[in-house]
């Protein structure tokens, strides 16, 4: 089997672990047990949008698949927060995260130039991340513990489905393995700590 093809079922397989990380998650909306924080949501929607056009540009491949899944499933749920009353409270620190990560936005805009736009992007969803922290670490059963522990996986599976090694296809991926998977640990240190 050429590796072109084991890449692209990488790929596939990272992608069905997408949807299938995002049931559990949307189930909970649904309940109300989960209470997604509408800034994380609505800035990782954009800013994942935006790196999948620049893995694709850059020859990511079929590991560029995993990006605009999630960039879609962030929009799915968006949508089902708002519509059924389960989005989180919105602190002051909430609204300066935005900030900021609306004006590495408008960097990334201005800066035109591939590297520097990932590594932006980059940044931007890390300060996106921050309220969903915050809200977190006092409410930590208002996240599903298992789509985090799915996300480090499957982005770890993203980056084998990697076509080109670079900076630009690369650091997105390894930034959200990191990034899940001390978010998983931490909301299963502060579950266990607050019963």
């Amino acid at each position: 089997m050429e590796i072109s093809t084991i890449k692209t079922i990488i790929g596939i397989v990272a992608v069905a672990l997408t949807f299938v990380g995002y049931i559990p998650y949307s189930k909970d909306i649904l309940k109300g047990k989960t209470k997604p924080h509408l800034y994380s949501w609505v800035l990782w929607g954009l800013v994942t949008g935006i790196v999948f056009g620049l893995q694709i540009t850059n020859k990511a491949g079929p590991g560029s698949f995993i990006t605009l899944t999630a960039a879609l499933m962030c929009f799915l749920v968006i949508i089902l927060g708002v519509k059924f009353g389960s989005v989180s409270k919105i602190t002051n620190s909430d609204k300066v995260f935005l900030f900021l990560a609306l004006v590495a936005l408008v960097l990334w805009l201005v800066a035109k130039q591939p590297l520097l736009s990932v590594l932006t992007a980059t940044a931007v969803d890390l300060l996106g991340f921050a309220p969903t922290i915050r809200k977190s670490w006092s409410e930590p059963f208002s996240e599903t513990l298992s789509f985090y522990y799915l996300n480090t996986a499957r982005f770890g599976i993203a980056l084998l489905a990697l076509s080109q090694y670079t900076v630009i296809t690369a650091l997105y991926p390894i930034m959200w393995l990191i990034a899940n998977g001390l978010f998983a640990i931490m909301l299963n240190i502060r579950r266990k700590q607050i019963k």
